[in-house]
């Protein structure tokens, strides 16, 4: 009699479907746009169980829903601020943040441009609008149409603290929502200057320049050369929990750092 219950309390948990379970991911669109949805689809496959909900909407949104609580994890390609840490604090929440991979920003200017290296002055002088003309810095005469991400961008931050000596961006500058809409208006405007993502570098009409002779390679930015060189974040409310902590987990795995590599990114390990 006992064999019977086992074998048919046995049989009635195999019926019970497993308990669906979501992972909401918020903030930064260089991570959210491309690769982690990869990595989500990749930990989908070996556990339909679980879904996601992703919003690539800037880093500084990432970092909001970990403290107001509507997110498991937060994107960010910059690190937290000390106002933010504060907050957090303030209500409770310690966030924690985890380096998931490496990244270079990128100058771009239009496949036709003469340009093809600039230095870093150069660069601090076109993004705040001392040079207005490209002919000042040795191309064709016309004058630079520049543009930036929004400012709720860990990347519109992380070039002004990076390439701007945390000046103020040129008055004239455009402010696009994400890398593939900064590439799009590069690419049709002759004139046009932006800054990418690696994972975004070999979008068509776009071309990359070179900065004091560097390009943005796996070796520049691990060695620290390439100067505008940075981290990506995960951030969590403490020590994540649950299925966002083994998500994060397969993100850190040989599996899902090769995804980062194929997408564009640097891995950590």
């Amino acid at each position: 009699m006992k064999s019977f219950l086992s074998i048919f309390a046995l049989a009635i948990v195999s019926v019970i479907p497993l308990q669906a379970q979501k992972i909401v991911i918020k903030g930064s669109d260089t991570l959210g746009a491309k690769l982690v949805p990869m990595i989500a689809e990749e930990y989908k496959a070996a556990k339909p169980s679980v879904s996601f909900e992703i919003a690539a909407e800037g880093s500084t949104t990432g970092i909001t829903a970990i403290i107001e609580g509507t997110a498991d994890i937060g994107m960010s390609s910059r690190i937290i601020r000390a106002t933010e840490r504060s907050v957090g604090v303030s209500k409770g929440i310690s966030l924690k943040g985890k380096v998931v991979c490496y990244d270079g920003m990128a100058v771009i200017v239009n496949e036709k441009s003469m340009i093809s290296n600039l230095t870093k002055r150069q660069v601090e002088q076109i993004f705040t609008g001392d040079v207005v003309d490209w002919s000042a810095v040795g191309g064709d005469a016309g004058t630079i149409s520049i543009y930036t991400r929004n400012t709720s961008s860990g990347t519109y931050s992380d070039w002004k603290n990076l390439a701007m000596n945390k000046r103020d961006y040129a008055l004239s500058s455009q402010k696009m929502a994400g890398n593939e809409q900064i590439a799009a208006e590069v690419a049709k405007n002759p004139q046009g200057v932006g800054y990418v993502a690696l994972s975004y570098i070999h979008l068509p009409g776009i071309k990359v320049v070179t900065i004091d002779g560097l390009t943005p390679t796996k070796a520049t930015i691990l060695s620290k050369k390439y100067p505008y060189s940075r981290p990506n974040y995960f951030y969590t409310n403490g020590e994540p929990r649950g299925e966002a902590a083994k998500f994060i987990n397969f993100m850190m795995s040989d599996a899902g750092q090769k995804i980062v590599e194929k997408v564009g990114f640097i891995p950590v390990k």
